[in-house]
C-alpha cells in the first residue's frame, strides 16, 4: 500500500529570543502513513506530538527535511485534502449544530440542496438526531467535539489530523467517541493520525502505533496491533490489548523519566 504522507528528515527547532537559546523540539523524524490506515502517537509530555501534527497539517514549516502529502511536499502551508481536530472545543457558539456542520461548504460555496444532504447523513452518522437546532451550550462536551468532527469531515479529507480530541472526557464517554471516530474512518476510508497522551486510547483505535521518545521527539518504535477492521471498544477486554498495552508503557516508561527530568531542569 502506497504511502498518502511521508516525513522525510523532518526537524522543528523554535527560535530563541529574549536572550534564550534556541528549542529544539521535534526529529529528526521518517515516517510513512499508508492510504486508510489509522495510526495514532504516544510519547512523554513536552516531546513534540502536536509539534510534529501541526507540522504535518502545515500550520508550522519543518525547520528542515520534507513533507510529503499525496505526492506533493508541502512547505509549512496547509495542504489540500488535509483536515485537522483539536482538543479545544472548536464550534462556533452563534451557529446551531446544522449549521457548525455546514460552516465550511458554505464557505466554498456549495450549494444549499448539497449541503442539506451532506449535513443530514452527517448528523446521522454522528449520532446528533434531534439536535439540529441546538446550539453548542446546550450540548455535552463529547457532543460538541462530535459536531468539530462532522465539520470537519464535510469537507472529505483524506488525512485526518486529531490532537487528543477526546482529552477531557471521561473514560466512559472516550470508549463510545472511539468506537464512533472508527465508523467514520471506515465510512470514509481516509488516513488517520491521532495525537493522545492515552496509551489505551492509541492501542485500542490504531493499526499502528508510533512511540516517541523525550524531547527532542524521534519515532522510537512503530507498534502493529493486528486489529481486524472491524474493531470496535470490545477489544479492551482481549488478552492481547493488556500486552499491547503494556509493550507501549514499557518502551515510554524510561522516556518519561527523561521528560519529567527535562521539564524539572527547565522549567
Amino acid at each position: 500500500m502506497s504511502a498518502y504522507c511521508e516525513l522525510r528528515n523532518v526537524t522543528r527547532v523554535y527560535p530563541g529570543n529574549a536572550g534564550q537559546p534556541a528549542l529544539h523540539a521535534l526529529g529528526p523524524i521518517n515516517l510513512e502513513l499508508e492510504a486508510g490506515k489509522f495510526y495514532s502517537v504516544v510519547g512523554p509530555s513536552g516531546c513534540g506530538k502536536s509539534t510534529l501534527l501541526e507540522v504535518i497539517a502545515g500550520l508550522a514549516p519543518a525547520s528542515d527535511g520534507e513533507v510529503i502529502i499525496n505526492g506533493r511536499p508541502i512547505h509549512g502551508e496547509v495542504a489540500d485534502g488535509v483536515g485537522v481536530v483539536f482538543q479545544d472545543d472548536a464550534s462556533f457558539p452563534w451557529l446551531t449544530v446544522r449549521d457548525n456542520i455546514a460552516f465550511g461548504l458554505r464557505r466554498q460555496g456549495v450549494d444549499e440542496t448539497t449541503i442539506a444532504r451532506k449535513v443530514d447523513d452527517a448528523i446521522r452518522l454522528m449520532g446528533l438526531n434531534g439536535f439540529d437546532n441546538a446550539y453548542p451550550a446546550q450540548l455535552s462536551g463529547g457532543m460538541r467535539q462530535r459536531v468539530c468532527i462532522a465539520r470537519t469531515l464535510m469537507l472529505e479529507p483524506q488525512l485526518i489530523l486529531l490532537d487528543e480530541p477526546f482529552g477531557a472526557l471521561d473514560q466512559q464517554t472516550r470508549l463510545l467517541m472511539g468506537d464512533e471516530l472508527l465508523n467514520l474512518w471506515r465510512e470514509t476510508n481516509a488516513t488517520v493520525l491521532l495525537i493522545t497522551h492515552a496509551l489505551d486510547e492509541a492501542t485500542m483505535l490504531s493499526d499502528k502505533v508510533c512511540v516517541m521518545s523525550a524531547r527532542p521527539g524521534i519515532l522510537l518504535d512503530t507498534v502493529e496491533t493486528g486489529w481486524p477492521r472491524d474493531r470496535d471498544s470490545r477489544i479492551v477486554s482481549k488478552p492481547e490489548f493488556g500486552e499491547l498495552t503494556s509493550r507501549l508503557w514499557a518502551l515510554l516508561r524510561e522516556e518519561s523519566l527523561k521528560a519529567m527530568d527535562i521539564k524539572q531542569r527547565t522549567g
